[in-house]
């Protein structure tokens, strides 16, 4: 199944277009050295899946839900050990994301999408059809798991920073926005591995999961921005092999590793 995979957050409409040139490589150390990489392994946590099948989007829903839920009780836990601030963040779901929605440029064709807006720490989502038809194949877990990582960027000032970075040209700008894309698909892997056991998954679901991420990606003849499937799948499965927020320091990443 190939999915395009939608998710933006607040400043990438064009916030970050007013960057100072010739600046790069990245050195703010909000974004190279946050604290947020030394805060440890994110402890496995008990949380039992939620029952989801095809085509059932108020089950979907629930699962999304359920699984935020998880997220807090996990990461809420890891971020008072660490000494770092926390907040959960709101969940919305919407038929269809407004235009304009947290001054972003919504796609009105998407049929399923994912935004979060730093300002209201809101993570909104749309779920098609097209995230429907093989709904149990943990496609919802991988989503609600980077889309949190949105919020954890928020919460350590790794965003902020983000829209602040300055840039060189459009290519250093859609770079910086696949390294923040590309984190939050290492921090939904760090999450996954932390309710893995009480999850019941096995090997077939996991590699499926990896397939579904490397059919997804940037699409030819646009915007590179959220990074080629198989640096997806790749920085997943380092966030799930390591369970630690360490692994998914993006930022000082060699530019292959985040095309």
């Amino acid at each position: 199944m190939r999915i395009r995979m939608i998710i933006a957050m607040a400043g990438a409409a064009g916030l970050f277009l007013t960057g100072t040139a010739n600046a790069y490589p990245i050195k703010d150390p909000v974004l190279t050295k946050n604290a947020f990489y030394t805060s440890g392994k994110l402890a496995q946590t008990r949380c039992a899946e939620p029952p989801i099948k095809n085509n059932d989007r108020t089950l979907a829903r629930r699962y999304m839900a359920a699984v935020t839920n998880c997220l807090n009780t996990a990461w809420g836990a890891h971020f008072k050990a660490a000494g770092l601030p926390f907040g959960k963040p709101r969940l919305k779901f919407v038929n269809k994301v407004p235009a304009g929605y947290c001054g972003l440029n919504v796609d009105p064709k998407e049929k399923s999408q994912v935004y979060y807006c730093r300002e209201s720490r809101t993570m909104v989502v749309q779920i098609g059809q097209n995230w429907l038809t093989s709904a149990d194949d943990l496609w919802l877990l991988h989503v609600t798991g980077l889309l949190y990582g949105a919020h954890l960027a928020g919460l350590t000032g790794i965003e902020k920073a983000f829209d602040e970075a300055p840039y060189a040209n459009r290519n250093e700008m859609n770079e910086q926005i696949r390294r923040s894309s590309l984190q939050t698909d290492c921090l939904g892997g760090v999450f996954t591995r932390s309710v893995w056991s009480s999850f019941g998954r096995g090997a077939k679901d996991w590699n499926e999961l990896l397939r579904t991420l490397r059919d997804s990606g940037d699409v030819k003849g646009q915007a590179r921005t959220a990074g080629t499937g198989a640096n997806r799948a790749a920085w997943t499965k380092l966030g799930y092999a390591t369970g630690d927020p360490a692994s998914c320091n993006t930022w000082t990443a060699t530019p292959a590793r985040v095309a």
